[in-house]
């Protein structure tokens, strides 16, 4: 067992979180206990509004903490100075870069100033670790391109880069991958759960995503509109019906074999799906998206489709009150299903 995985870099005792304007508390979630590991990749889920910003500036210092206390390395938070704490604990939050006429070199440089002063120049480590964080996220060649004229995606790896070159053991980031295109996001999410594995980090995620907080964090946090925080890994939370609980929704049905939400079918209006492979996986995933239930193998359907394989295409045999069709592709099978008159549901 690897000791370092029981290392805390950051923790929370009693804590809640909020805003306090003129005397007046408006709290979030109170009475959190929360530890952030070394080697611990964590996602924090929740609903808009439930107050996910807020925990991670929070934890991030950049708001003050209704009540309890928060330590780094075993240290109090707020006695901890300033430059020393930049060395512990980095932060990416969702706002805009100041592109100005910066270049991303220029930015990630910033990293190093907890080590050299704003004014300090950089040394061989500063230069070095800066190349490492430029090589960490995958943003080698892009040093001397101006920030205005990145991506997203690359503006992306070059903040994450500049958190990296603080070297601090302890990462927040705030809905880092809210602008990202799909393949952009699983590869954001590739790279930062390795960092946490191969530094030994500790990194906190918040995001929006499910999906990919179920396929990439180590462990979940999610907070609820009534200020509470259930812990707990992907796997255990996806079989216990937390989810449901959470984002509970008239027109929602949580999935628990798939691991994700789907709408909920027409009670009235099901299909049965002979085949295996992933041809009748998707052939599934088509007519739920269509609005069918899948019926049970001794349940009635208004629909039977058979999905094999001739010596040359995968074929789908179709069946409806007595008449039959083949289709050679899916996408035949789905026209046809949509130009049918379902209003009779059998």
């Amino acid at each position: 067992m690897n000791p370092a995985l029981h290392t805390e870099h950051l923790t929370a005792t009693d804590l809640s979180i909020g805003y306090s304007h003129r005397g007046q508390e408006t709290c979030v979630a109170e009475a959190l206990e929360l530890a952030l590991k070394a080697g611990e990749f964590i996602c924090l889920l929740g609903p808009n509004g439930a107050g996910k910003s807020t925990l991670i500036r929070t934890l991030a210092g950049m708001q003050a903490p209704l009540r309890g206390s928060l330590k780094l390395q075993d240290q109090t938070f707020h006695s901890i100075p300033p430059r020393e704490r930049a060395r512990m604990i980095s932060v990416v939050l969702t706002e805009a870069l100041p592109v100005g006429i910066m270049d991303a070199y220029s930015l990630v440089a910033l990293g190093r100033h907890p080590y050299s002063g704003w004014l300090g120049g950089l040394d061989d480590t500063d230069k070095e670790r800066i190349a490492w964080a430029f090589k960490a996220v995958g943003a080698e060649g892009l040093e001397g391109r101006q920030i205005a004229e990145l991506s997203d995606g690359e503006r992306q790896k070059v903040s994450i880069a500049r958190a990296l070159a603080q070297e601090a053991q302890v990462m927040l980031l705030d809905e880092p991958t809210a602008f990202l295109d799909l393949p952009r996001r699983v590869e954001l999410m590739s790279i930062l759960r390795n960092l946490a594995h191969r530094e030994q980090m500790g990194l906190l995620l918040s995001t929006h995503d499910l999906d990919l907080a179920l396929r990439f964090a180590d462990r979940l946090w999610m907070i609820t509109t009534d200020g509470q925080l259930i812990q707990g890994y992907p796997e255990e939370l996806a079989m216990s019906g937390e989810f449901a609980a959470i984002f509970a929704n008239e027109n929602l049905d949580w999935d628990a074999e798939r691991g994700s939400f789907r709408a909920h079918p027409d009670p009235c209006l099901k299909a049965h799906i002979e085949g295996d492979g992933i041809h009748a996986l998707w052939t599934r995933r088509a007519l739920e998206r269509l609005g069918f239930g899948i019926a049970k193998s001794d349940e009635k359907s208004a629909l039977s489709i058979q999905v094999f394989d001739t010596d040359d295409h995968t074929a789908w045999a179709v069946a409806r009150n007595g008449n039959q069709a083949t289709h050679t592709t899916i996408g035949q099978l789905i026209d046809w299903i949509r130009a049918e008159d379902w209003s009779s549901k059998n």
